[in-house]
């Protein structure tokens, strides 16, 4: 595989751009009709951005991605959908009025938007401005996301598509400013001259804002002056989109149940280590950066008590002081690709073994077990990266209670886990806390976690085919 496919800046540098969308799966399923309401995709929450033209629509879209950057964003468009001209119409391109609710393919744009609301993944065409054609060859593949922003001069205009939105914004610049921006980008991007650009705004564009723009901007739920200058409310609108999102639907039902902030770099690092061509040094190298965040994120679980130092400048600091009594079990073998980050992390710290064997998905039985044996006295740090059924957790977890550890002195820290896995443990076992860095879609009828990454320990480890 080309090195610079697996460099994590280049992973970064894709996913941090105004287009990206997430890894949720349409076509994985459910094992269980009980988990079937928990497992099915979150219906996304709808964002419709008008104004005029170069009023800086995109810009306010770019900003509320960034600060969106623990949720999935996808931005699509309306321009993406403009009708390709007829041989006739592209002879009198400049009598043609891109303006007009009548240039946009509005049932393409509507079926697009519904089939994301619905989890699917789809087919944006790409428009070229200089030859006013669809690209016959390319598409921008599009997948379900948490977000959705549609963006556009008339995306009000059509009841139908204003009736799939949550929320609608209305950018409003003055109308200098949109003109010099205009020209701007009309001469710049899409290779027009200034006489003709000015010609097109007196004939089309200036007309289509005062009939069609500006009396749509009644249906808009929130109107921002000055665009992407305007900080303020485009910190409100965040905050209120946070609020509607919420946490993860599973998060909400057990308190018990924690996913560490999601941001770009920790996306950046899962498609890294999803990947089936990836090297086995580079998935050993960022298994381990995401790994050292989930300990990192656990340790922050445990018990803490005040103290004071005094500093070199003979100041006095009040700070807390780490939990002594604490160790680390991992599950043989994949949670013993856990163990160095913990003991990176926790100078000299114990760690016991248990390996249970798995006949099916619900037989199990203990194979061997190594534990501290004052393990009663300490918290535990449970390790296994990949939460799939729970059931060999289960089994983990009722040998410590059985060795005198407080079920609320437990802390189950993995990478991935499914929705039946998470139902499974906090479920059982309502004190004992799961740490993890995603909650992925489902198991599939072979009870692998979908999207998932297969065998972890045997990819750690090397011993994959």
């Amino acid at each position: 595989m080309p090195k610079e496919k697996t460099s994590i800046d280049y992973v970064m540098e894709k996913a941090s751009g105004p287009h990206f969308s997430g890894l949720r799966s349409p076509t994985a399923t459910a094992t269980s009709t009980a988990f079937s309401d928990a497992n099915a995709p979150r219906q996304p929450f709808v964002i419709g951005v008008s104004g005029g033209t170069a009023s800086g629509k995109t810009t306010v879209c770019d900003m509320i991605i960034q600060q969106l950057h623990d949720h999935r964003v996808v931005l699509v468009n309306q321009d993406s959908f403009y009708r390709g001209l007829t041989t006739e119409e592209l002879k009198r391109v400049h009598e043609y009025n891109f303006d007009h609710p009548d240039a946009f393919d509005t049932e393409q744009l509507l079926d697009c938007i519904e089939k994301l609301k619905d989890g699917q993944s789809v087919q944006v065409p790409i428009y070229d401005f200089k030859r006013h054609q669809r690209s016959s060859n390319s598409f921008r593949q599009v997948n379900a996301s948490d977000v959705i922003i549609l963006e556009g001069i008339l995306v009000f205009h059509d009841q139908c598509v204003r009736n799939l939105m949550n929320m609608k914004i209305f950018v409003d610049t003055d109308a200098d400013v949109r003109l010099a921006r205009r020209i701007r980008r009309d001469t710049v991007e899409r290779g027009r001259d200034v006489s003709s650009v000015l010609e097109q705004y007196a004939k089309f564009v200036k007309p289509a804002f005062d009939g069609f723009v500006l009396p749509s901007k009644k249906y808009a739920d929130v109107i921002i002056p000055r665009g992407g200058e305007n900080h303020v409310a485009i910190d409100l609108i965040v905050q209120h989109l946070r609020t509607k999102l919420g946490q993860h639907d599973l998060c909400k039902i057990y308190p018990n149940a924690y996913v560490i902030q999601s941001t770009f770099k920790i996306r950046g690092m899962h498609t890294l280590i999803r990947d089936q061509e990836i090297s086995k040094h580079d998935f050993v190298f960022y298994s381990d950066r995401l790994i050292r965040l989930v300990v990192e994120h656990g340790l922050g679980h445990l018990p803490f008590t005040e103290k004071q130092v005094i500093t070199p400048t003979a100041s006095v600091y009040t700070g807390v002081d780490f939990c002594k009594k604490l160790c680390g079990v991992s599950i043989v073998r994949s949670g013993e690709s856990m163990e160095n980050a913990l003991r990176a992390c926790c100078k000299g710290i114990k760690i016991g073994k248990i390996l249970i064997h798995r006949d099916g998905d619900n037989g199990k039985h203990l194979i061997y077990e190594k534990l501290p044996k004052d393990i009663s006295e300490r918290h535990v740090l449970l390790l296994d990266p990949v939460l799939a059924t729970g059931n060999s957790a289960n089994h983990a977890i009722e040998l410590l209670i059985q060795k005198g550890v407080p079920e609320s002195h437990i802390i189950f820290l993995n990478l991935i886990s499914a929705p039946e896995g998470i139902h499974c443990v906090c479920k059982r076992f309502p004190s004992l806390k799961i740490v993890t860095s995603e909650i992925d879609v489902a198991l599939n009828g072979e009870f692998r976690v979908i999207p998932g990454m297969v065998e972890f320990g045997d990819r750690y480890f090397g011993t994959d085919d």
